[in-house]
């Protein structure tokens, strides 16, 4: 039986599905990622979101630029007024993103100050190389591990047998991701790649396609890793945090 998670985002048959199903080893290291089930149960250490919060702004000024890059790129002009709207939505987000930071004790300035980590670079970088060398589908599908990987990360905790919800300091967080309007933005990026998929000659494209997606993938599963890799030695910190 199908679990919600695998069904809930694009067509069967279509390209969004056969892509995520070609590299199953890769999404399933990113999305029930350890960092993602320690979210789950409230286990992650204080200094791995700490991490992951600074460096997930960092990320969010990219993903604007690459959304500026796919308006560039855009097939139509009702194409290029929704990437409009993406990009005025994501910058409104990092206003926000800072405001939540703030909620953890980060402030702005400690924000701003930090350096991207490598596993920023790589990622956002290779999101951008990939629109830069092709065409919009080459760029959606290199977005997409991002929009609808997190719907999914989402749908995963909220049915896990040890999801906890009472007491569980990252409830907001996955409350975001898991909201209507999350899930249906991830909803339409899938049905984005399925259509792009048509029109752009996906089936002839498939295995470039694929090693994007996996690539994009692979280096989310290294974001979260840089997380934990920053808690290392940090448990007092956050046994203390939590008292």
């Amino acid at each position: 039986m199908a679990r919600p998670w695998e069904t809930g985002f694009g067509a069967e048959g279509g390209l969004y599905r056969r892509l995520r199903a070609a590299c199953a080893a890769e999404w399933e290291a990113y999305t029930w990622h350890p960092f993602v089930r320690a979210i789950a149960d409230g286990t992650l250490p204080l200094a791995a979101f700490r991490r992951y919060l600074i460096q997930d702004y960092l990320f969010l000024i990219h993903f604007a630029r690459a959304k500026a890059l796919a308006l560039f790129k855009a097939e139509s002009v009702e194409a290029m007024r929704a990437k409009v709207s993406d990009i005025g939505a994501i910058l409104s987000e990092t206003l926000m993103h800072l405001r939540y930071c703030e909620g953890w004790g980060i402030s702005q300035a400690e924000v701003l100050a930090t350096p991207e980590a490598a596993e920023t670079v790589s990622y956002t970088r290779y999101v951008i190389d990939r629109g830069l060398a092709g065409d919009i589908l080459d760029l959606e599908v290199a977005l997409a591990p991002c929009t609808v990987g997190y719907a999914e990360v989402a749908l995963r905790i909220e049915h896990d047998p040890g999801r906890r919800r009472e007491g569980n300091p990252y409830e907001t967080w996955i409350a975001t991701y898991a909201a209507p309007g999350y899930q249906a933005l991830a909803q339409a990026a899938a049905a984005r790649i399925d259509a792009l998929g048509v029109s752009h000659g996906g089936e002839a494209r498939f295995p470039m396609l694929s090693a994007i997606f996996s690539e994009a993938a692979r280096l989310e599963a290294r974001f979260w890793q840089m997380g934990l890799d920053a808690a290392r030695g940090a448990a007092p910190e956050y046994e203390k945090a939590r008292r």
